[in-house]
């Protein structure tokens, strides 16, 4: 339930506008957020609602529950800018770009353009091989065991593997990037979130710094021949901004994805023995997986006054893309909350307009890899005895610990 907001609410929105939501609480909960929650707004708010509590540290923005309303935005980057919505670099003090997650047109275009043919269908379909031997060294260390607490054992440390190799990071550092990683996105203290923020920035400038005095065969090394516009080649903040991207992506979006999959698997054993019997639905089921389970709230921030519904938005205010919520459109979908592996549904799990996810075809042959794999290596798993979910809700909602086990 919405409750009342305790901060003070600028002067043109209607008081009955102004809610502060337990979604965004960034807490863990008992109830899986995407059978109760997400229905209970879809129920209760109408299509645009201010949140006093929707972007970390309490602070407030727009809560946009439409798909149409949703995707009208995301073609709309005249109107809707990302430039610093994340407040990264902000946070300590600087005033670099996530690229090209924070970037706007123009620029925006010329960085898709150096970065697209890195992360082609084609090039993400040659990395499957070692994918498949990353999942199966993982499985097989816990697969005769009979259970295993599959966040530490296998969701946090498979798409982390797969993002360090790409970029040459040391493998034996994941247990601190882990640890800066959940700092950063995970908490509601923004002093916690900059000085992670901090050491993430400090380390990728250490590794770009030393691939400039020693050039290495990896991605990092590659970047520093990417053009911009007139052929310029990248200055040193746009090298570190696609670091920072490709870290803070790569190391909790699929992890998330996975545990709230596997969740789903372990709660209703019907529709894992579906999977099992129909390995043909894996690529549709990861589809519908990312329409009912995409994991992330994030934001446009208003570059003009704009009005939605009625409602004025003054410039600088922030607009949500709130995937979980908006994927559950029930203009959109019947029953959205269910599950449905013949679906073939829309979804804004991966983005959508110029800002569709750059790593979209890695992270789905991640998950689809992942499921195909567990599955014909693992028995039919349930949630280990004693064992009760928890689910964190915030920006990205996730189950923090998940223990399985099979016979």
């Amino acid at each position: 339930m919405a409750s009342a907001p305790t901060q003070e609410i600028p002067p043109h929105v209607p008081a009955e506008m102004a809610k502060w939501l337990p979604y965004f609480a960034r807490e863990e909960v008992k109830d899986c957020p995407q059978e109760t929650l997400i229905p209970e707004m879809h129920r209760t708010l109408g299509p645009i609602t201010y949140v006093t509590n929707i972007f970390p540290g309490d602070k407030p923005g727009w809560l946009l529950t439409g798909y149409d309303d949703t995707m009208a935005m995301l073609r709309d980057p005249d109107n809707f800018t990302k430039n610093g919505m994340g407040q990264w670099s902000q946070s300590i003090g600087a005033d670099w770009l996530v690229v090209p997650t924070e970037v706007d047109p123009p620029m925006h275009s010329f960085y898709r353009k150096a970065l697209n043919p890195q992360f082609s269908p084609q090039k993400m379909a040659a990395m499957k091989d070692e994918l498949r031997r990353r999942a199966s060294d993982l499985i097989g260390a816990f697969k005769d065991r009979g259970h295993c607490d599959f966040v530490n054992e296998f969701s946090e440390r498979y798409p982390i593997f797969i993002v360090l190799d790409l970029l040459g990071l040391p493998q034996e550092r994941m247990a601190e990037f882990l640890v800066w990683e959940k700092e950063m996105l995970h908490t509601n203290d923004w002093q916690v979130r900059s000085n992670a923020v901090r050491q993430v920035v400090a380390y990728l400038q250490s590794e770009i710094d030393a691939r400039r005095r020693t050039p290495q065969d990896d991605y990092i090394t590659k970047i520093f021949d990417f053009e911009a516009e007139d052929g310029r080649k990248w200055n040193n903040e746009e090298v570190l901004g696609h670091c920072f991207n490709l870290f803070l992506g790569g190391l909790d979006t699929v992890t998330t994805m996975l545990g709230n999959i596997f969740a789903h698997l372990a709660r209703h054993p019907d529709q894992q023995q579906e999977l099992r019997d129909n390995p043909d639905r894996m690529v549709l089921a990861v589809e519908e997986f990312l329409r009912v389970y995409g994991p992330v709230t994030a934001f446009r921030i208003a570059s003009r006054e704009i009005e939605i519904h009625g409602q004025k938005i003054m410039p600088g205010e922030y607009v949500s893309v709130s995937t979980p919520v908006v994927n559950q459109d029930p203009k959109i979908h019947e029953d959205p909350a269910e599950v449905r592996f013949d679906r073939k549904a829309a979804h804004v799990a991966l983005g959508g307009g110029i800002h569709k996810c750059l790593g979209m075809h890695l992270a789905r042959l991640e998950l689809q890899t992942a499921l195909e794999l567990f599955l014909k290596e693992i028995p039919q798993f349930r949630f280990k005895d004693g064992f009760e979910p928890k689910y964190f809700v915030g920006n990205i909602t996730f189950v923090p610990r998940l223990e399985l086990q099979w016979d």
